[in-house]
């Protein structure tokens, strides 16, 4: 009878918004509540990082605030596509993005927000050897700005986190808080992240993924057997497990498949008393959960008086027993003097099994497992110690529930998730889309890749990737005819826009001719298509194709969702304007340094307003 609370109504909005801002206090009487924390929530909505901590339940690090200032900080890059390293590149709706996954992950959130079905990452374990990502934590946001153009060791280089190291926790924390900030919001509402790691940071992830995605939205932590012979050289316990953290965006709108039974978990169901409704399974009557409706008598066709076991209870109330007697689902025994059980058939449970959280290699696969496949595709040399085995990517996404959607891995390695996508696709006729980001990180020059010719990681995942479509399709030829194994390549760079050195009232008279273009000299019009794509949030798996238009190269992408025309020294006229607009495409974007003159591009829009007055135009 009261009137609501627009404070607890006010929190659980700012709970969508920003899950990691929502913490447990104390109120007036003592007693333990729902809060906002205050810090967070200010640093969530500031370019610099604030001070004043307060005692509150919550993972705290050297280095977090920075982390989250990273994460909101804007970058002045894109994405260059790369046709000779790709594969079917018009066509593909693969995407395998070469660069610094943080980078990435801040390209995609125009174009992807809110798209993505489901994340698999395997980061770096911070075992003390392990190369991590070590950002840059102490510039200013315009610091970040100046600095995300520099190719050098500013920002975003690779260092080895020693365990020597006094922040080896903390840089750590740092680098996965950042990039999982950003990967939540490419979420679907029904999305699911899968994240490997083992013990050693395990109870740390899950206390920062609570945080991130929400404890609300912790799914499972699955324990998977990597291993199943023992280390003999280790100092006290062989280690042959990881875990894999599963969380989602939305715990309420999760939908997880099922996994299919096996050849011997079927053949349990049988048929002894010839049931009309086929082979069935006995299950226990019993249960252990307290049930007082569940306390009866039960009497056996041969007239024994049957209770429940000490501490156990009927899993029904006496009438719904009643009703499974008439209806022939109690068993007996053979010889009908025996415990009652209830059947289970098999026609009633197709669906498969409901997926526990031991996860082991008969079922899932092993590093050894994945090490002999990877030595097959590269004929006889892995290259990765410890890969991650397709069966378990297959078996991780059939549990996200989709044979459609876009699957994303920022930590690829070795690409084992676009191979199990482009597998699994063969398998069920599946339309499912994979984006991998991977580091070119160097080889060693001493390591087998580096002598067959792979310079970084980078080559090596993208060559594996090709090598799996091959043997896919030569494995089925018939029924792999469509199947999408091919990859746009897009790489992380700086902003196709001139850097600009001099501000204007610095400039000279004679100067002014260096301004005459703003976009880089070695940029073509292709980076300049993808440019336009990003900053549109259009689906960079698009089609496109390309024509010649009066003299002029057109890019259409989607047949003619968007037009783009990058001439430059003049070559864009009223005349052609006209002819393009015929096309009437949706969006039309030019080069502002291909404009004959400024009165063609004030009439520019007017063409299209009464030619095409749905056409949306731009110029870069």
């Amino acid at each position: 009878m009261h009137s609501p609370n627009f404070t607890e109504e006010n929190i659980a909005k700012l709970a969508v918004l920003f899950p990691g801002c929502v913490t447990e206090s104390t109120d007036e009487s003592g007693k333990l509540t729902k809060a906002i924390d205050f810090d967070q929530l200010r640093q969530e909505l500031s370019t610099h990082i604030v001070e004043g901590p307060q005692e509150r339940y919550h993972l705290n690090w050297p280095g977090k605030r920075e982390a989250l200032l990273t994460a909101n900080a804007p970058i002045a890059k894109t994405l260059r596509p790369c046709r000779e390293e790709s594969v079917d590149f018009d066509s593909t709706e693969n995407l395998f993005i070469e660069g610094d996954n943080l980078d990435a992950l801040k390209l995609l959130q125009e174009t992807y927000l809110g798209k993505v079905k489901m994340i698999y990452i395997d980061p770096p374990y911070n075992t003390g050897n392990d190369f991590i990502y070590a950002d840059n934590f102490s510039e200013s946001t315009k610091e970040y700005l100046l600095n995300s153009g520099q190719k050098d060791e500013i920002g975003n280089r690779l260092v080895a986190n020693t365990d020597s190291n006094g922040r080896f926790h903390s840089d750590w924390l740092s680098m996965m808080y950042s990039r999982l900030k950003l990967a939540r919001n490419l979420l679907r509402d029904d999305g699911v992240i899968f994240i490997s790691i083992d013990d050693g940071e395990q109870a740390n992830l899950k206390r920062m993924c609570d945080e991130i995605f929400g404890e609300e939205n912790f799914v499972a932590n699955a324990v998977w057997q990597k291993a199943y012979v023992a280390n003999m050289t280790a100092r006290h316990i062989s280690n042959t497990h990881d875990h894999i953290l599963i969380f989602t965006r939305n715990f309420l709108e999760l939908k997880l498949g099922r996994f299919p039974r096996t050849e011997e978990q079927i053949a349990k169901f049988k048929n002894p008393d010839g049931d009309s409704r086929g082979p069935w399974k006995a299950e226990n009557l019993s249960a252990g959960k307290f049930y007082a409706a569940g306390q009866f008598e039960i009497i056996t066709p041969k007239g024994r008086s049957i209770y429940p076991p000490p501490g156990r209870y009927w899993r029904c109330n006496e009438e719904v027993y009643q009703n499974w007697e008439s209806e022939g689902r109690i068993w007996f025994g053979k010889n009908g003097d025996g415990r009652p059980m209830l059947k289970k058939y098999l026609s009633e449970i197709q669906d498969g099994l409901t997926p526990d959280t031991w996860w082991g290699h008969n079922d899932f696969g092993s590093n050894k497992a994945a090490s002999t496949k990877l030595k097959e595709l590269f004929v006889k040399k892995p290259y990765f110690d410890t890969p991650k085995p397709t069966t378990l990517l297959k078996k991780i996404i059939h549990l996200s529930g989709d044979n459609c959607g876009i699957f994303l891995d920022f930590f690829a390695g070795s690409s084992t998730t676009a191979h199990a996508v482009m597998q699994f696709n063969a398998e069920d006729n599946g339309t499912r889309k994979f984006i991998m980001v991977q580091l070119p990180e160097d080889c060693d020059e001493k390591s087998q890749a580096f002598k067959d010719g792979y310079k970084n990681i980078a080559d090596i995942s993208k060559e594996r990737i090709r090598r799996a479509g091959k043997k896919i399709k030569s494995e089925s030829p018939i029924t792999t005819q469509e199947l999408d194994v091919g990859f746009r390549v897009l790489k992380v760079d700086s902003s196709n826009m001139a850097d600009i050195y001099y501000p204007p009232d610095s400039l000279e008279q004679k100067q002014l001719s260096l301004l005459t273009d703003n976009i880089k000299d070695d940029r073509s019009s292709e980076d300049l298509l993808f440019q336009v794509l990003l900053d549109w949030g259009v689906d960079l798996t698009l089609p496109i194709s390309k024509e010649t238009i009066e003299d002029r190269e057109v890019f259409f992408v989607d047949n003619n969702a968007l037009a783009a025309c990058f001439v430059k020294n003049g070559q864009i006229t009223e005349d052609f304007c006209k002819v393009l607009a015929q096309r009437q495409p949706l969006r039309v974007v030019f080069r502002d340094s291909g404009f004959k003159n400024d009165s063609v591009k004030i009439n520019v829009e007017q063409i299209f307003k009464l030619m095409s007055p749905h056409t949306e135009v731009k110029c870069i």
